[in-house]
């Protein structure tokens, strides 16, 4: 096994546990809490920040798809801001929410686990980041979930101290 595929590996891993770490979090959750408690003023709520991670799952899995299937696409932008507003995010029911989640995330972990290397080399143009390799794809699933989590137990502290 080379050390890119034991990285790529890592990464679904990674998807995978901080899945697990959000159902640990979220298990004693109430939707009232959910939806009360902002990261700040005008911040989100644990349930915005859940729906957030759900969509963004569904718009990373487009993303690689057509890293696939096009010759170096440039890869659609997301305003996540309107989407929390058009979409109703803190209206929707957490426990759902993060089924969907769960779905959405074994579609994910299946299609990075069945890439092959030459797959793994496709790339495309990000509207961030420029050159974006499938590698980059599976790295920033886990990485942007990660800096979700933080901003989730962040809300759930500050929350236990009002």
């Amino acid at each position: 096994m080379t050390v890119t595929s034991k990285a790529h590996k890592r990464h679904i891993l990674l998807m995978q546990n901080s899945l697990k770490i959000l159902g640990y979090i979220l298990s004693n959750i109430t939707q009232e809490t959910a939806t009360s408690f902002r990261d700040g003023p005008e911040g989100w709520t644990v349930l915005e920040v859940l729906c957030h991670l759900r969509d963004f799952d569904g718009f990373f899995h487009h993303r690689a798809i057509m890293m696939l299937q096009e010759d170096y696409p440039a890869l659609p932008a997301y305003d996540h801001e309107a989407l929390a507003i058009e979409r109703a995010y803190n209206r929707q029911n957490l426990k759902q929410v993060y089924a969907e989640l769960q779905q959405s995330r074994q579609i994910l972990v299946d299609f990075f686990s069945h890439l092959t290397s030459e797959q793994w080399e496709r790339a495309g143009v990000h509207p961030e980041r420029g050159h974006f390799t499938m590698t980059d794809a599976v790295m920033q699933i886990g990485l942007h979930e990660v800096n979700h989590i933080e901003q989730i137990t962040r809300i759930l502290a500050e929350a236990t101290q009002t």
